[in-house]
Formats: C-alpha cells, structure tokens, sequence
C-alpha cells in the first residue's frame, strides 16, 4: 500500500476525455511510493442547496474520497474560458453546507488537455480562483498545459508527447513535496 495518496479529478464526464486519459498517464508517472486515484464525477447531480444536510450517496462518496487523499489532482478541460460546469458542480457539492469543507487544507495540483492552442490555461486560472475560498493549497509550478490535444494522445488515448509526460513527471513530483512540507 503507498504511503502517499493523490486523488485525480477529471473535469469531464467524456468517456474519451483527454482530460482523463492525461490522469490515466499520471497514474503511471507518481513518485515512488505515491499512488494516484481517479474519482470520475458521474453521477453527481446538479447541486441543490435543499439536499447538502443529506448528500447523494455519490456527493458522500466524493467528500470521503477527498477527504481521505492526502493530495488533489484536477485535470480540466476549458469549456467557454472557463471550467466545465460538471467540475465546478463536484466542487460546491463537496464544500457543502458552511463549515463542512471537504476541501479544506488540502494540497492541489491542476493539469488541464484542450484541442485548442492554450491547452485550458483559462479554465485553469479560473480552478485556482476557486481555491482561495476553498482554502486550498495549489502548486504553482510546473504548469501543465496539454495543448493541441488530439495530436498528443495516440487512438488508444496514451499521451504520446515526452514534454507533457515530463511535465506532469515534474508537477506530481512537486505536489508530493508541497504537501510533505506542509504537513510539517
């Protein structure tokens, strides 16, 4: 059993995400020791603040899950400039109701694949607004920017492309040591 768990977050509910297949290739550039988890947002219905005493069973999940991982890794596509709403759906869920934060204090990393030239940088930028509320813990560097996606992933959806491998080699690498340090 690793000593070190990240859960990995896709941002999309497609079964041939790149966003999930980035996380897929994650699971196989961890730290030695580190193992990394991928929770899909299926499932998950629209928040209603009338049900956050009483959660769907897969809002219950999530927030176990969460809670459970030492660190969190999202991968997000960019849908409008911004993050799908299915993504931004699992994070009110799992922040609900006031003083019952799943988020709270953890250590974040964001990764993002888009068939556009920017790789989901908006949508990326717009995830970390989210964290300052959520007090949560990002890693800033390296930033992890799958652009052109389709020409990085093979037909099987194996991310082909060294530098992003590299880069999320580097990313997992530096959350494993922000969250060891953090945690003192």
């Amino acid at each position: 059993m690793p000593d070190f768990s990240i859960l990995g977050i896709p941002g999309s509910l497609r079964k041939a995400s790149f966003n999930r297949h980035a996380l897929v290739a994650a699971q196989a550039l961890v730290p030695a020791g580190a193992a990394l988890e991928i929770f899909e947002l299926e499932g998950i219905p629209p928040f209603n603040q009338d049900q956050e005493k009483q959660p769907p069973t897969r809002v219950t999940e999530l927030k176990a899950k969460v809670r459970a991982a030492d660190a969190i890794l999202f991968a997000t596509p960019e849908y409008n400039y911004s993050i799908p709403g299915v993504l931004k759906n699992a994070i009110d869920w799992a922040s609900r109701p006031y003083g019952d934060n799943a988020w709270q204090g953890k250590p974040v990393a964001v990764m993002g694949a888009s068939v556009g030239i920017l790789g989901s940088a908006r949508a990326q930028y717009h995830l970390r607004q989210c964290f300052v509320f959520l007090n949560m813990y990002p890693v800033n560097q390296p930033e992890v920017l799958i652009a052109s996606a389709a020409q990085r992933f093979n037909e099987r959806g194996e991310l082909t492309d060294e530098t992003s491998r590299e880069l999320i080699r580097k990313l997992l690498a530096e959350l494993v040591a922000w969250t060891k340090r953090l945690k003192g």
